[in-house]
């Protein structure tokens, strides 16, 4: 189940921008310090990247930050798939803690735990910013 999401001005004007460029659904929009998160509608994401990555630059140029974009999932293994994408993900468990928090376990191929964790963490840190706030987990755990 998915939690509702508040978005203040920037996000709506980021999101509006988004989509008259790329012509892509934006569902989500999350400023982090140092880059902008764009959440798609599922099957929007080759319409948001555009053929050779040419949406992506010019959504890229035009704000003078860095674009990240992923896929949403109905579901909260598919959606932590999409955040960590490309890695190629063996299993994803979710399960609740004794004080009620959930907690994603994410098996990874071996050869692919660098690309899931990401430099300096990352990958893994986008994982579980948008997990808590798509689906209220707490932490995503990569293994």
């Amino acid at each position: 189940m998915t939690t509702s999401i508040k978005l203040g001005g920037n996000e709506i004007r980021y999101i509006s921008l988004f989509e008259s460029i790329t012509g892509a659904v934006a569902r989500d929009c999350v400023i982090d310090d140092d880059r902008i998160i764009f959440i798609v509608k599922p099957g929007n994401i080759g319409l948001a990247i555009g053929k050779k990555g040419i949406n992506i630059k010019r959504v890229r140029d035009f704000l003078q930050k860095p674009i990240e974009v992923v896929e949403f999932a109905q579901s909260p293994e598919d959606f932590i798939k999409n955040t960590l994408a490309p890695a190629r993900i063996k299993m994803i468990t979710i399960t609740e803690r004794r004080d009620g928090k959930k907690v994603a376990m994410v098996t990874v191929n071996e050869k692919d735990r660098g690309i899931a964790i990401g430099k300096n963490g990352k990958n893994v840190a986008r994982a579980r910013m948008l997990a808590r706030r798509h689906y209220n987990i707490e932490d995503v755990i990569i293994s």
